[in-house]
């Protein structure tokens, strides 16, 4: 299976730690060998990086550890493959335009016929069927609203509808962005904290290295990371349910907290 990173904050923030804790999971600490990529959303832009080799020792994830790129959303992914093969066209996460916006995609699990599937506007350049599903989802999206729809509710919730429905079809965790909110969607494993003041040191689970954020953030500063595991050691995680659809946006979930975990 493969692991899933993403970030929502309401100021452009750097994601080089728990990057740095992501990327020895592709080889090192983790069997994710098969590829990474990384995206950032800057304005109405974004910035992607994708390579075919093991993120643990690509030269590409040490320039992007090392490099703050400051971002209010980030997506990463780095991939154990079981559907396509080992290449550049097949690393998350994928992009697209929509309504005028970058659309951002990265999934983690396997969505048996998915590809059975007919797609009218969008078409994969890979061929995982996770590409395959994020085109099905932007089809499906056109096809329900004839521009932007004016209401994030209704978007948000057709969003949902889709992610449940693909779930039926396997295993379904996902990070969906449109430069404005980051949607997630927990089929089986996926975990989420909120950084804000009083801010506290982390360290993390996967390489030695320790931040005290009350050095690195203001008071107002709020940074949310969504993971498929946890990442550090010495921080409230909070367990998604399986099923659960949620939406983050500049740092802040849009529905009532639960009981967080460690």
């Amino acid at each position: 299976m493969c692991e899933l990173l993403g970030m929502s904050a309401n100021v452009p923030t750097d994601i080089c730690f728990s990057f740095t804790g992501l990327m020895q999971r592709g080889g090192k600490t983790g069997p994710h060998r098969d590829g990474w990529g990384i995206t950032f959303y800057e304005g109405k832009g974004c910035r992607s990086f994708h390579d075919a080799n093991p993120s643990a020792n690509s030269e590409i994830a040490r320039l992007v550890q090392r490099y703050p790129i400051k971002s209010d959303i980030v997506i990463s992914h780095i991939r154990r493959a079981n559907r396509g093969r080992i290449c550049l066209e097949n690393t998350h996460p994928f992009t697209r335009e929509l309504w005028g916006k970058h659309w951002v995609f990265a999934h983690n699990g396997q969505l048996a016929g998915i590809k059975k599937e007919p797609l009218v506007h969008f078409k994969p350049v890979g061929t995982t069927d996770s590409e395959y599903a994020f085109c099905w989802i932007l089809d499906q999206l056109m096809c329900k609203f004839k521009g932007p729809p004016k209401s994030p509710l209704k978007l948000s919730q057709a969003i949902g509808q889709m992610a449940a429905s693909l779930n039926k079809r396997g295993v379904f965790n996902m990070l969906l962005s449109d430069s404005t909110c980051l949607y997630t969607f927990c089929s089986t494993k996926l975990y989420w904290l909120t950084r804000k003041a009083p801010f506290s040191k982390a360290t993390l689970i996967d390489a030695e290295m320790c931040v005290d954020f009350k050095k690195k953030a203001t008071s107002k500063d709020v940074v949310t990371v969504i993971a498929t595991r946890p990442l550090t050691e010495d921080e409230l995680w909070h367990p998604m349910d399986k099923g659960e659809f949620q939406v983050f946006s500049k740092g802040k979930i849009l529905t009532q907290k639960r009981k967080a975990k460690i």
